[in-house]
C-alpha cells in the first residue's frame, strides 16, 4: 500500500508544506508551501542559507535613508528570496506572510502586500503563483478583500480559530483560509462547516500529530503538512478515509451571518470565542516578536 502522504495527495487533498526548509519540502515533494516569519527565522540561522540573506541584506542597504527603513527593504527581499527559491522546489504557489505588527492596520496591510508582489514580479515570479498570507482579524480580513477584488492578488487567512473569521473570509472573497481549530470541542464541525465557504481550505492542526491529519483533512480542498508530521505520513501505510466532503456542507444548519460590512456584529460575536480571541492574540505576539528578533539579526548585518 502507498503512504499515508501518497493517500492523501491521491485523495484530492492538495498537500501544503509549512516549512522554510528546502530539503524537506524537496524531499516530500508538496503542491504548494507556505512560510511565516518564525520558519524564516528558523532557517536563517542554518549556514546554508547564508547567501540569500547576503543578497538580501546587499539589496536592503540600497534602499532607505535611515537604517530602520533598510532592514524593512532587507526583511521583504529575503521572504521573497526564500519564497523564490520554493518556488523553484513546488509546482504550485508559495504563501508570504504581511508583517504581524500590520494585524490591525488593514492599509498598512496592504501596502505591504503590494510591496511583496512588486518584488516577485521584479524577480520574474507572476502574482499567480504567491499567496499573501495575514492574519485574521477584522482589518486583515478587510485588507484581503482589497487585494482580492481590487488587485487581483490571492491572499491566505491565517490564525483563523472561529467560524466568525470563516464566514467573513468567504464574504471577503479569499483564496485559502487556515483554520486552526480542529482539536477543539467543536473543532471538527467548524472545519467541516468552513469547506464550502472560500476555493480552498488549508488545514492548521494545533495538536501537529499525522493522526489528527488522517482523521481531518482526507478530500478537503487542501491540507496543511507539517514538517514535524510529514516523516510520520510518509513512513506509514495506514488507510487515510474520507472524513471531509465539501458536497455535504450545505445540510449542515449554520446560521446566516453577514460580517464583511458589519464590524460590529463581527466583533462581538467573535468575541464570544474564548478560545479564538486568545489564540489569535497568541499567534499574532509570536509571529511579531519572531519577526523582531528577524529584523534584529539583519540589522546588525546591515550595520557590519
Amino acid at each position: 500500500m502507498s503512504s499515508s502522504l501518497e493517500q492523501l495527495k491521491a485523495s484530492g487533498t492538495v498537500v501544503v508544506c509549512d516549512s522554510g526548509d528546502f530539503a524537506t519540502i524537496g524531499k516530500y515533494k508538496p503542491q504548494d508551501a507556505t512560510t511565516n516569519p518564525s520558519l524564516i527565522l528558523a532557517a536563517s540561522k542554518k549556514p546554508e542559507y547564508a547567501a540569500l540573506i547576503d543578497a538580501a541584506v546587499a539589496y536592503g542597504k540600497t534602499k532607505g535613508k535611515t537604517v530602520d527603513e533598510q532592514v524593512e527593504a532587507t526583511l521583504d527581499r529575503l521572504l521573497v528570496e526564500f519564497g523564490k527559491k520554493i518556488l523553484e522546489i513546488i509546482p504550485g504557489k508559495v504563501s508570504t506572510e504581511v508583517d504581524a505588527k500590520l494585524s490591525f492596520d488593514t492599509q498598512g496591510s496592504v501596502n505591504k502586500a503590494l510591496e511583496i508582489i512588486k518584488l516577485y514580479e521584479e524577480n520574474g515570479i507572476s502574482k499567480d503563483r504567491i499567496l499573501i498570507k495575514i492574519a485574521s482579524t477584522w482589518e486583515g480580513i478587510k485588507a484581503a478583500h482589497i487585494l482580492q477584488s481590487q488587485h487581483g492578488i490571492n491572499c491566505n487567512l491565517t490564525l483563523m480559530f472561529s467560524l466568525v473569521q470563516a464566514i467573513a473570509a468567504a464574504e471577503a472573497g479569499a483564496f485559502l483560509i487556515s483554520p486552526s481549530s480542529v482539536v477543539s470541542s467543536t473543532g471538527t464541525r467548524t472545519l467541516t462547516s468552513v469547506t464550502t465557504l472560500p476555493r480552498r481550505t488549508l488545514v492548521s492542526s494545533p495538536s501537529r500529530t499525522s493522526s489528527t491529519i488522517t482523521r481531518s483533512t482526507a478530500t478537503t480542498p487542501s491540507s496543511w503538512v507539517l514538517p514535524s508530521v510529514t516523516p510520520d505520513l510518509f513512513n506509514s501505510t495506514a488507510a487515510v478515509p474520507k472524513k471531509l466532503d465539501s458536497a455535504n456542507a450545505s445540510s449542515l444548519d449554520i446560521p446566516k451571518r453577514a460580517y464583511l460590512n458589519d464590524e460590529p456584529s463581527f466583533r462581538f460575536d467573535f468575541n464570544e470565542e474564548t478560545m479564538a480571541v486568545e489564540k489569535l492574540r497568541e499567534g499574532i505576539s509570536k509571529f511579531a516578536a519572531d519577526a523582531i528578533t528577524l529584523k534584529d539579526l539583519l540589522k546588525a548585518k546591515i550595520q557590519a
